[in-house]
């Protein structure tokens, strides 16, 4: 499992109008909701975890929903952020993002694929073109209101300065970003109750229950139930909780499935994801209390293996990892823990047979073999060199927005002493980071090392001409 963390780079401003910063203000309103962001780019500012066994899982969840949803062919991924607040939501048509506290406080797989579902409904939906074009339509009203009462100003000035009418006027100006708000706030609202049915619509199509998505949302509803007297329901972007459960239980409990539970293959997999996350997320004596040694399941006993390598000896750890390999011998996660385990320890060699057999078992998973690559770098064999360079251009060629890959790579080549090379996956990886100034220099060194029109010269050469939004250019 690996975290990535980007700062956030600040884009420059400059001097608006009071129309623009209206305008402006309403956008920010609008976009600051999580479930209708502006599309970002996932390497900055986000912090991503990337891992093959969740991800994998996820997108077992996913594509029954997504194929229901006419989103098949889509290729639309699920993100998961590092945050340990319960929240998904959609930026675009091809991400969904899910937050690691919807996956650790998800007690079923039904109750996340539920939550999944309602997001796949926006997509389907098409809901943030059509919000676009709302919100375009309501600044347009907006912005002429305002323009009237800046005119209803000026006449009252022009008139002898008479002070009720030039009071009209400022009233005027001051409600358009009010108006944008509340006008998309409420159309907001409607989506949401339209992406509820249709996630029920595609659980009873893929024959799951919609409980799950019932249980999830009443329990917000519970959470937040004290405070509810005090919003202004025109204020909220989501409809009003007991509202909104209520209407989500009549239409879900029509469902043919809702008393059907998940498989208890899929259940044991699904806490093997919350133990693992937990493992990797939380505090030593976080993880100590939710799995006590009392606690002899599998999840539990993944829990506290990835604990004791994280915090305590890795001799122990790697005996515990044994025994869960002893259990599951063809769980290439269980080889990929112990050859991580041992990588991050400071035991490269040692780590590259477990590593190769996971990714055997995993069928070539990119990210896994990013790690053995890695370690074949890290051991220090020139013999390996070869070896690592195949493994990790593979491995990118699936998975080219990895840094680590082509940092690895860089280091792969430099073993061999192929500069040209090494410079040009240094430069791919900082590129990736969006550190684009360091792209540029490792890239402009890295086009002087290869000859005119070479593969690698006009990669190289790409980066040094890309558009860089760090540059002003």
């Amino acid at each position: 499992m690996s975290v990535g963390k980007t700062p956030i780079r600040a884009r420059p401003s400059g001097p608006v109008s009071r129309a623009t910063a209206l305008l402006t203000a309403a956008s920010i309103a609008l976009y600051g909701n999580a479930a209708f962001a502006q599309p970002v780019n996932i390497n900055a500012g986000i912090p991503l975890i990337r891992d093959t066994e969740i991800e994998q899982l996820l997108r077992e969840y996913t594509t029954p929903i997504l194929r229901a949803a006419g989103l098949g062919q889509q290729n639309i991924r699920v993100v998961i952020i590092n945050d340990r607040s319960f929240n998904a939501f959609v930026m675009d048509g091809r991400r969904i993002f899910v937050n690691t506290g919807a996956l650790l406080d998800s007690e079923t797989p039904n109750q996340i694929i539920g939550v999944l579902a309602h997001e796949t409904g926006h997509i389907a939906g098409g809901h943030l073109a059509k919000l676009r074009e709302q919100l375009a339509s309501v600044q347009t009203a907006a912005l002429i209101a305002m323009l009237a009462g800046v005119g209803a100003m000026v006449a009252g000035a022009s008139a002898g300065g008479g002070s009720g009418l030039s009071q009209v006027g400022a009233a005027a100006v001051s409600t358009p970003g009010e108006i944008v708000r509340r006008t998309i706030l409420s159309y907001q609202r409607t989506q949401e109750e339209a992406a509820d049915r249709a996630g029920v619509k595609f659980l009873n199509e893929t024959g799951q229950s919609p409980k799950g998505m019932y249980e999830t949302f009443k329990r917000f509803a519970d959470q937040i139930q004290f405070v509810a007297g005090r919003v202004d329901p025109y204020l909220q972007s989501h409809p009003m909780p007991a509202e909104r459960v209520r209407a989500l239980e009549i239409f879900a409990r029509t469902s043919p499935v809702w008393d059907k539970k998940d498989s208890p293959e899929l259940q044991l997999r699904h806490d093997m994801m919350r133990a693992k996350l937990s493992a990797f997320m939380e505090r030593p004596e976080t993880v100590a209390r939710r799995y006590p040694l009392s606690n002899t399941s599998l999840p539990a006993r993944y829990a506290r293996a990835i604990a004791t390598y994280r915090y305590a000896d890795i001799r122990s750890a790697v005996a515990q990892i044994d025994a869960l390999i002893q259990v599951q011998p063809n769980n290439p996660y269980f080889w990929e823990l112990k050859g991580q385990a041992l990588l991050e320890s400071g035991h490269p060699a040692e780590a590259i047979a477990p590593l190769r057999h996971a990714v055997s078992l995993a069928q070539n998973a990119p990210l896994i073999q990013v790690m053995l690559g890695q370690a074949l770098v890290a051991s220090e064999n020139p013999k390996v060199a070869d070896e690592a360079i195949n493994i990790l251009r593979n491995a990118l060629v699936r998975e080219p927005e990895t840094p680590a890959g082509f940092t690895q790579l860089a280091m792969a080549y430099g073993r061999k002493g192929d500069l040209a090379q090494a410079d040009l996956a240094s430069a791919q990886a900082a590129f990736m980071r969006n550190d684009f100034k360091t792209a540029r220099e490792l890239a402009a060194r890295a086009r002087t090392r290869f000859p005119v029109g070479a593969p690698g010269w006009v990669k190289a050469d790409d980066i040094v001409n890309v558009k860089m939004p760090s540059l002003g250019r």
